[in-house]
């Protein structure tokens, strides 16, 4: 499987000190746009695999990160750059938006 869970304790390793791209998935198992946007990011996981890094993080299991991140709603995408948040997409948002989103960070 191409996207990892990730922890609090794992959080800055695994996203911020990352050399490439991440994608970062925050979710919770009972939240129904997360399980609608999950293929999607699948999706964009397989699709990007060669230059984007994205992992998941359930907010009930990990409300540390959740809370310095500012999430309130779920689903919550945020792409980190050399450890910098560069930008969110909040909601269950079809793959051509995420496409285009994730698009404008990759290198050219």
């Amino acid at each position: 499987m191409l996207v990892s869970q990730v922890k609090d304790s794992t959080f800055n390793e695994e996203v911020l000190e990352h050399d490439q791209l991440v994608l970062v998935d925050f979710w919770a198992p009972w939240c129904g746009p997360c399980r609608m946007v999950a293929p999607v990011v699948d999706q964009i996981a397989n699709e990007y695999s060669n230059s984007i890094k994205v992992v998941k993080i359930n907010t009930d299991e990990n409300p540390t990160t959740a809370t310095e991140y500012g999430i309130r709603s779920i689903p919550t995408l945020m792409i980190f750059k050399d450890g910098d948040r560069v930008d969110t997409v909040i909601g269950a948002v079809p793959k051509s938006t995420l496409a285009t989103t994730v698009n404008k960070y990759l290198d050219k």
